[in-house]
Parts: structure tokens; sequence; C-alpha cells
């Protein structure tokens, strides 16, 4: 799907297998810039590197001409593909430096973030050719027309980035924007709610391109991550009221905050339960937006 004149999005379905017979239907969306050559913005799970080669064909380019894959963060959902694309073009691999260690060693990543499925999900390691900062600017054409500007936004994990591709008003936010109604997956909330503050903040956002939602475009952008903020109120409100003064059981913290936010129990996994944990260390901030 092209978004912009440069910038095509395509959406990756895949299954998690999260117990015997039964899975989680999920998405995810790549995103391919077009510039003197090919940047593409996160790979999704193993075997995707086909859909996206035969997409960027089916756009008049050759695979051959992708240059760069940058990681918005390390998750498997998002680096799946990248080390078969990497074999296949010699293309470079940036991501921040607090997700480095998960992409170059995904046992490693296996080990300290175990998910249902991880090694049907990614296909092997790849190798990190460039570590990206916040405000980082990266040239994708020669008349730096198309330059793409990084913006550190931790939350769903410590090296979440989000990019800016300010010549079309097109944000790149990753999984730092939390879909409403959606499986909330994040590390630290208090963190999530500040980089989503920031990125509220940028001006002259045309177009919201998150992985796990739609395109938004206009002020619809906007109304996206202010909804984002609200969740996490409402699941932080969930999470206090299920935990009680107590110190709950983490498996039925998950399906008591999985219930009230309505989720189907398949969502009932390691990650709702990190999220969870993520907002009993933040029980002290009742109100997260006013903070």
């Amino acid at each position: 799907m092209q978004v912009t004149p440069h910038v095509h999005a395509l959406r990756l379905p895949f299954r998690v297998p999260v117990a015997p017979g039964i899975t989680l239907d999920r998405f995810v969306y790549a995103f391919q810039v077009y510039g003197t050559t090919i940047t593409l913005i996160d790979t999704g799970v193993a075997g995707c590197e086909k859909a996206i080669f035969e997409d960027i064909a089916a756009n008049g380019r050759d695979p051959s001409e992708i240059s760069l894959v940058i990681q918005t963060h390390a998750h498997p959902d998002h680096i799946g593909a990248t080390q078969a694309i990497q074999t296949a073009t010699g293309c470079d691999v940036a991501v921040h430096a607090a997700e480095r260690g998960w992409i170059e060693d995904v046992a490693l990543q296996n080990r300290e973030r175990p998910v249902p499925g991880f090694g049907l999900l990614i296909g092997g390691p790849a190798q990190v050719t460039r570590v990206l900062e916040d405000g980082d600017v990266l040239g994708l054409d020669r008349d730096h027309i198309r330059d793409l500007v990084v913006f550190h936004t931790p939350g769903h994990s410590p090296g979440s980035v989000s990019l800016l591709l300010k010549s079309e008003g097109v944000l790149f936010s990753g999984d730092a924007v939390p879909v409403p109604g959606d499986l909330p997956v994040y590390d630290d909330v208090l963190a999530s709610v500040r980089s989503i503050k920031r990125l509220d903040r940028i001006d002259g956002i045309t177009t919201l391109l998150a992985s796990w939602d739609e395109p938004r475009e206009g002020i619809c952008a906007y109304q996206r991550m202010n909804e984002a903020l609200v969740y996490l109120q409402t699941i932080h409100d969930a999470v206090i009221a299920a935990a009680g003064n107590e110190t709950p059981d983490p498996l039925d913290l998950c399906r008591k905050t999985a219930a009230a936010l309505r989720l189907p129990p398949q969502a009932v996994t390691p990650l709702l339960a990190r999220t969870c944990a993520a907002h009993l260390r933040a029980r002290t901030h009742t109100n997260l937006l006013a903070d």
C-alpha cells in the first residue's frame, strides 16, 4: 500500500502459538522508504522476506536496492526476517544501543524475554552495523530531501525508536503508541507515557504509521496518540484494581486484567504479565497522565 509518494506500508499477518492447539492471530507492518536506495523499517517475522521482496518488485524496484534496515526495536515480530534480508542483500542494520544485544544474540533475548512461539517467529541473529541515538538524522538520498530523524521513545522496550520523515510528515512509531483495545505490551509504563507525549508534541505530522495499527492521517494521527494515553490509564486502573493491596499471583493478575479490559483469553501470556508488572511498579502514580 502506497502511503505517500515515497513510503509504502506492507501488512504482514502471522500466528502466535500460545498453547497446544491455540493460536493468537496477529499482524505487523513493515515499511519501505524509497530514495536513491531502499530503506526498510522493520521486517516482520521469519519468512516475511518473501512478501517484502515481492512487494518491492511489484513497485518496480529490485530487492537488491535495499541498503538499510532500521529496527524500531528488537522484538521477534520486528526482526524476524532481518537475517534473511541482510544475507540476501548485504544491507546495513541500524538499531538503538539498548536493543543491539537481542538482535545479535537472539538466544539471549529468548532467555531474557521468552514469548510463545519465539523459535518460529525469528529467523536468526543479524549483524548490527549502525547504532542509533536520539536526534540522529539518516540521509536516504543524495540531496538529503528525504531524511529520517530518530527519536528515542522507550517504554515498549528500553531502546525503542520512532522515526520522522519530515519531508512528507510521516511518523513511524513502531510499538511506542499502544492501540486502544489491543494487547498492551510494554516494560515501563511511565516511560511509555513520556514517549507518547513527546511524539504528540511534534508539529507537522500528516501520517502516523504504527506497527500494530492501520495508518492514521491528519488530525487522526494526533487523536490516536491521545487515545493511546487514555488507554494506558485505563489499563493502569484495571491492574491496580485487580491487585488490590496485595502482591498478587502474576497469572491471576493477568487473567483479572484481561477480563477487565475485555481481551480474549489468548491474551493471557508472558507479554501481558510483563505489562501488568510495569503497572505494579508504578502503582503509586494514580494519574499517569499528570506525570
